[in-house]
């Protein structure tokens, strides 16, 4: 069925095409003026940015590595761990090298354009919802209503969990990890950054399932019974995933497993929910068509 887009949204008229493409690059040009904005404050706050946030898993004062360790050593107090220091990471200094004359302008550059991305999310959501939203019903836009706000918590929160906790276990794996003690990891700021951005961006789309789960599920291309008949094949998905988003350990891709495995759950809720007021609708639905029958043939 194909979905019919009013002028403003009030019902005073079909768009055109070419409305239709105009009201689009409108949107896109305020998405792209946020992040633009966001990319700008984030580049004028350098230190912030590096010091504070780019640069800091790799510390042992990090919050995550300074938990960790104070948990191995709990371990050790109560039930005679050998060594305390076992969860003690990224205790060793990572010297980070920029191998070009530009290297650093341009990781500026490049950094203050990811954190502007992830900083107007929810401007590009927002924009997004209000250019598919008159092509929507009164009462789906209603259900939708909250959208905006709950896609841009999940993102945010996927994009901490990525932060705080993968990228800790990640920088300490992949930078400590030896194939011989002749070989010295000389690290490129480029390739830090990479990989950091790449885990945070990776596990706030991913942790937009519920989300997708919601809308794919309005136009009818899943159910709830459809992910229940697939949860073993979706479980063999989600490790692959977080096989590609974590570093090759065992306990990294488990720990990146168990929510999205959460999620999904938290999926199929939503699914069925989302079928059963659509059930509703349509029983509602005919029985007004019965009413008006009965009304037509009385009259």
């Amino acid at each position: 069925m194909a979905l019919k887009w009013k002028k403003g949204g009030k019902g005073d008229g079909e768009m055109s095409f070419l409305e239709h493409l105009e009201e689009l690059r409108w949107h896109i040009i305020r998405s792209l003026l946020a992040i633009v904005i966001m990319m700008i404050i984030a580049f004028c706050f350098k230190n912030v940015l590096f010091n504070d946030i780019v640069l800091a898993p790799k510390n042992a004062t990090f919050i995550t590595n300074r938990l960790l360790c104070e948990f191995g050593h709990y371990l050790a107090l109560h039930i005679n761990l050998k060594n305390p220091d076992v969860l003690c990471i990224n205790t060793k200094p990572v010297n980070l090298i920029s191998i070009k004359m530009a290297g650093q302008l341009t990781t500026h550059i490049t950094v203050a354009m990811v954190a502007g991305l992830i900083l107007a999310f929810p401007v590009i959501i927002r924009e997004f919802w209000m250019f598919f939203k008159p092509a929507l019903h009164s009462n789906e836009a209603k259900h939708a209503r909250g959208a905006v706000l709950a896609s841009s918590l999940l993102f945010f929160t996927g994009v901490l969990f990525g932060y705080f906790l993968l990228a800790p276990l990640s920088i300490y794996f992949l930078t400590s990890y030896q194939i011989s003690s002749d070989v010295v990891n000389q690290i490129n700021v480029r390739s830090f950054i990479g990989t950091l951005t790449s885990i945070c961006l990776a596990t706030g789309v991913v942790f937009e399932l519920p989300i997708v789960a919601f809308f794919l599920t309005k136009i009818g291309i899943i159910t709830p019974a459809f992910m229940r008949k697939y949860r073993k094949h979706a479980i063999v998905v989600i490790f692959i995933v977080a096989a590609i988003i974590t570093p090759p350990d065992v306990f990294s891709q488990t720990l990146v497993a168990i929510p999205l495995l959460i999620l999904y759950e938290v999926s199929i809720f939503i699914s069925a929910r989302v079928m059963k007021q659509k059930a509703k609708e349509h029983n509602t639905f005919m029985d007004d068509e019965s009413s008006a029958k009965t009304e037509t043939t009385t009259s």
